[in-house]
């Protein structure tokens, strides 16, 4: 009996280690409860198949961070089923040594019972009563072993599902620990880069603050300047009494300069016409942008204009520096942008001697062409329509309309998609108004691109092409060009 034990204890124990193996997957990142039901089956309990959410999740975990001194961490709970696993191996060592001494008992007991039956038959009468009442000690003592052998049994049972289940939980435990430690570092890892993030972002902060207090600082400092003013305004002083007389006296200065220019143009009026009375040739026209200056003859006996050497000048108001308009040796002469501010000068030598004509005042710039400029200055690029009169020199007889782009790095004259001539701002380029010319000098505009290509084109208005020119003028500029006021060439900057 008892040897068959001994197998059936070997046949379980046996089928307990092989139940759990190395490779098992666990779906759950927590240690597993098991619990023994009946007839020692190992029952797991179902989860809850209701997640918690994020919020929940970070919740918890941040009072257990709280709480970390207070409780196991996960490799503690390892190291206890570790030693929980010694001390089963230990247990089970012991029933094996149980198990020899046990089976040493029942040989001893069989032996004294056929020792005991054989005396049996060999005595009578009362000794034969005292053999009877051992041999039924015997067996009961051989009984009782029994019992003590099944209740040894069963324990020996329950602790190799006791060392199994250790076992299990021992090798989840490793698997979690080692879940944990990857969960740790990219927790770790996220961390860092959050803290960077944070960082960086303070310190964008305290750039926009500071900014943002320069700013106010300075909207402050304009507020409170405007405050004196208004105060200033509203309790008048001793200086802004100065300041009435000094606005007065600034209103009477301007009334009496107009009034003084006007009796220059008067003066130089009346002496014009008596020098006509006298002179040769005179000048019509109106002494402004935008308009034409013409050399006349007022007496029919004299020399024809057109077999006459004449010459146009600027001529500076300070100090009456006189400066040639290169090409301008025409009877008729248009004025430019730059001659805005400056007399012009005509010196007209023929048989009969050299005759100077100048005009009365400087040349007026034309109403509101300033603030048209500023309002085309705003735009990436202005296009205007224009007519090609001359190419090279030579007249040009369609009568097609073309647009000329003036643009922040280039000048451009196409038809449609097609690009009659395209130039970047340098020093080969020429723009101009054109030196002489018929009714429609005031209009038109003369443009080399580069060497070996020249255009004469008029525009719809003068304003237009007095508008073209400034433009040009200040975008060239900006390239690192300046325009000669005696040639149109444009400059190169050093």
């Amino acid at each position: 009996m008892t040897r068959a034990a001994r197998s059936f204890g070997s046949v379980v124990q046996k089928e307990a280690v092989r139940s759990v193996s190395s490779g098992v997957n666990f779906a759950s990142t927590r240690f597993p409860k098991y619990t023994i039901g009946a007839n020692n089956v190992l029952i797991e309990p179902k989860e809850d198949p209701k997640m918690p959410s994020l919020k929940e999740i970070v919740a918890k975990e941040t009072a257990q961070l709280l709480e970390q001194q207070q409780r196991l961490s996960v490799r503690d709970l390892a190291t206890r089923f570790e030693k929980g696993l010694a001390t089963a191996a230990k247990l089970s060592n012991q029933n094996r040594l149980r198990d020899v001494a046990s089976l040493d008992k029942h040989v001893l007991l069989k032996k004294l019972r056929d020792m005991l039956e054989i005396l049996r038959e060999r005595v009578v009468g009362r000794n034969k009563d005292d053999v009877d009442e051992a041999i039924s000690m015997v067996e009961a003592l051989a009984l009782q072993l029994s019992q003590t052998e099944g209740e040894l049994f069963l324990e020996k049972e329950e602790v190799k599902k006791l060392a199994a289940v250790l076992k299990r939980a021992t090798e989840d435990a490793k698997k979690v620990v080692e879940e944990e430690r990857a969960h740790a570092q990219a927790e770790i890892g996220n961390a860092r880069a959050a803290v960077q993030r944070i960082e960086q972002a303070l310190i964008e902060r305290e750039k926009l603050s500071e900014i943002a207090e320069k700013q106010d600082l300075e909207e402050l400092r304009k507020e409170v300047q405007e405050a004196r003013r208004i105060k200033m305004l509203h309790q008048p002083s001793r200086v802004m009494d100065m300041e009435h007389e000094l606005q007065a006296l600034r209103v009477q200065l301007a009334e009496k300069s107009v009034y003084a220019i006007q009796l220059h143009k008067e003066l130089e009026i009346t002496k014009k016409i008596e020098r006509s009375k006298t002179n040769l040739y005179e000048l019509e026209g109106l002494e402004s942008l935008g308009s034409s200056l013409r050399i006349i003859s007022p007496k029919e006996n004299n020399v024809e204009i057109s077999n006459c050497s004449i010459q146009w000048y600027r001529i500076q108001p300070e100090d009456g520096k006189k400066q040639l308009i290169s090409g301008a040796t025409k009877s008729m002469y248009a004025p430019e942008p730059f001659d805005v501010g400056r007399f012009l000068q005509a010196e007209i030598a023929s048989i009969g001697g050299k005759v100077v004509l100048r005009t009365t005042s400087p040349i007026d710039p034309a109403a509101g062409l300033g603030s048209y400029v500023e309002a085309l200055v705003r735009k990436p690029e202005t296009e205007f329509n224009v007519v090609i009169l001359q190419i090279n020199g030579s007249d040009h007889p369609s009568n097609s309309l073309y647009v000329f782009h003036v643009g922040k790095l280039r000048l451009k004259l196409a038809k449609g998609r097609t690009a009659k001539a395209k130039e970047f701002y340098s020093s080969s380029m020429q723009l101009c108004g054109v030196r002489g010319g018929g009714s429609t000098a005031a209009q038109s505009l003369f443009w080399q691109p580069k060497n070996g290509l020249s255009f004469s084109i008029a525009f719809e208005s003068s304003r237009e092409r007095n508008a073209a020119i400034m433009l040009a003028r200040r975008y060239a500029f900006d390239c690192n060009c300046w325009l000669d006021q005696m040639t149109g060439l444009l400059l190169q900057r050093e």
